[in-house]
């Protein structure tokens, strides 16, 4: 009987599920913001976030227990370090799901999880990203366009001066 079971089995047994939510809660640790669908989402916070509340208190029963869910000492390292400062006067709610639409393959719905109190850095990766092009932008192109105009100017008499002599 399947009484009180009601979380989201995501179509996987459970040691496969298992290591999805692992996998998934080891790149947001890592990368503080994963694209991934509504579902796994949804199903990654209900399995992050406790193991994220453990990092508040740093000590070795709660470091033993974050590395037996997720079994990769650098996440582990980052989480007890980096995100427990962040998290040190949040009582719960780590996590952050913004939905972005559907995917165009098979209409899932797909969405962001983001660890809540770094989003202002990725806000200004972002910023400092648009703020060096690699590509020419049409400001510059005009700029260029303009010198090159009175470069033929400035040209002309010179060449025209060999022709009357």
């Amino acid at each position: 009987m399947r009484h009180n079971k009601k979380f989201n089995h995501l179509g996987r047994k459970k040691a496969h599920r298992d290591a999805l939510l692992a996998n998934m809660t080891i790149s947001l640790i890592m990368h503080k913001r994963i694209f991934t669908t509504l579902a796994k989402a949804k199903a990654l916070r209900m399995y992050a976030e406790p193991l994220i509340n453990r990092a508040k208190e740093d000590n070795t029963p709660n470091r033993r227990l974050v590395f037996s869910h997720l079994q990769n000492k650098y996440a582990v390292t980052e989480l007890f370090r980096e995100v427990a400062q962040k998290i040190a006067e949040r009582n719960g709610g780590y996590t952050r799901i913004i939905k972005t639409g559907n995917r165009l393959g098979d209409n899932a719905q797909t969405c962001f999880i983001e660890l809540v109190d770094y989003d202002e850095n990725m806000m200004k990766d972002t910023a400092a990203k648009k703020t060096t092009r690699t590509r020419r932008s049409r400001k510059s192109s005009a700029e260029k366009a303009a010198p090159a105009a009175e470069a033929p100017a400035t040209e002309a008499p010179a060449s025209e001066a060999p022709a009357a002599e």
